[in-house]
């Protein structure tokens, strides 16, 4: 398994796990790969240092933790808490898509059960709702899976 640092072309910084780099190159030149944060293709990889396993009185996993905690800048813990959002969001709201304007409506005047939902509305529909008292906030999510990032 191979674990790569990938950025793409907005800066946003992640992780990517692949069988080998052959893989990496495959996946890269079929546009399979897509920054978790904006959703671009655009990805390169990043350098990184090889990691080596010195003995010493730290366990590895505890010098990998503590690296991590120190290598983090604001701008990281940002990008990681942003994720943590965007999956709970993904996790706990249903997907109406472009029928979002109809389905807010409907859930507002009690047509339809109360529940999370999620979806595209253009800033005409977005003020509309917002003038019906219909409380509605953009938030851009990437098209990313659905399952867990790695």
């Amino acid at each position: 398994m191979k674990v790569f640092n990938l950025g793409c072309e907005r800066e946003h910084e992640f992780e990517g796990w692949f069988a080998s780099a052959d893989a990496y190159e495959s996946q890269l030149e079929r546009s399979l790969i897509e920054c978790p944060v904006c959703g671009t293709h655009a990805v390169r990889r990043l350098p990184s240092a090889p990691r080596l396993n010195l003995s010493g009185t730290e366990s590895p996993s505890e010098a990998s933790a503590r690296q991590t905690t120190k290598a983090q800048t604001g701008e990281q813990q940002t990008q990681a808490a942003w994720l943590k959002m965007a999956r709970y969001i993904r996790e706990n709201t249903e997907d109406v898509g472009e029928r979002f304007a109809d389905e807010a409506r409907r859930i507002h005047y009690d047509e339809t059960p109360a529940r999370a939902i999620r979806g595209v509305a253009s800033r005409r529909e977005a003020s509309e709702l917002a003038d019906e008292g219909i409380e509605v906030f953009t938030l851009p999510m990437p098209k990313g899976p659905s399952g867990p990032l790695q």
